[in-house]
């Protein structure tokens, strides 16, 4: 006898796959929208774990290497864990979300780890910058909007064929209807992220640039006692 979970497994994943077909047909601006969304939401997961390497490198005293082998990882852990949350408010369990999120944002979080790599690798002294270090905040600023737009060309394509953030868009809209304990797992939208990390960003920037300035320090050149990432 086929249980009522199964079924309900069962009507969300043809729900999802008509939904990916209607991919297909959607106008121009809506894909658009979708693509910059879905960009989006990988770019925060991407900043978050970038952002919590560097600082874990920075502070073990790493040299570049480490440091970003351990930034990457942390990119994807955190991009595929905040992509994961809706499809789990949405009904699923912890294996069927990863394996759904891995299939949808893999190719857009590699996109993006390439190009923001690869900018601040050019930015002079980004690389060896410590997190008290102005030239670090404006440097991962600059990388990651480059990622961006990097990233968006390949999410739209994606979407257009029904594949990437297409996977989990449908679950994205069954998680408004969670149930239960399901029901506290958050969910927060891809901006409010964003701005939760621009502004932590820009924090960064304000007690980088008031340490160089020697503002409630003991000593005016504190960021040479910062670990150094060369």
């Amino acid at each position: 006898m086929t249980s009522a979970h199964e079924h309900t497994d069962h009507g969300m994943s043809a729900h999802a796959g008509h939904d990916m077909s209607g991919h297909h047909d959607m106008s121009g601006s809506a894909l658009n929208s979708m693509a910059a969304s879905a960009t989006l939401h990988c770019l925060v997961g991407c900043a978050i774990g970038e952002i919590a390497g560097l600082i874990i490198g920075t502070a073990a005293g790493w040299s570049n290497l480490p440091t970003t082998v351990l930034s990457i990882a942390l990119a994807f852990v955190f991009g595929f864990a905040l992509s994961s949350l809706p499809l789990l408010k949405a009904g699923l369990g912890l294996g069927a979300a990863l394996s759904v999120v891995v299939a949808a944002d893999t190719l857009s979080i590699a996109t993006m780890e390439i190009v923001d790599n690869l900018v601040m690798l050019v930015i002079p002294g980004a690389m060896n910058a410590g997190v008290v270090n102005a030239i670090f905040w404006i440097s991962m600023a600059i990388a990651l909007t480059v990622a961006f737009f990097a990233a968006y060309p390949v999410n739209r394509y994606l979407l257009r064929r029904g594949k990437g953030h297409a996977l989990t868009h449908e679950y994205h809209s069954a998680s408004k209807d969670a149930q239960g304990a399901r029901r506290f797992i958050p969910d927060p939208p891809a901006p409010v992220l964003a701005a939760v990390i621009a502004a932590f960003m820009l924090g960064g920037l304000l007690v980088s640039a008031a340490d160089d300035l020697g503002i409630g320090s003991g000593h005016p050149n504190a960021t040479a006692v910062a670990p150094s990432r060369s």
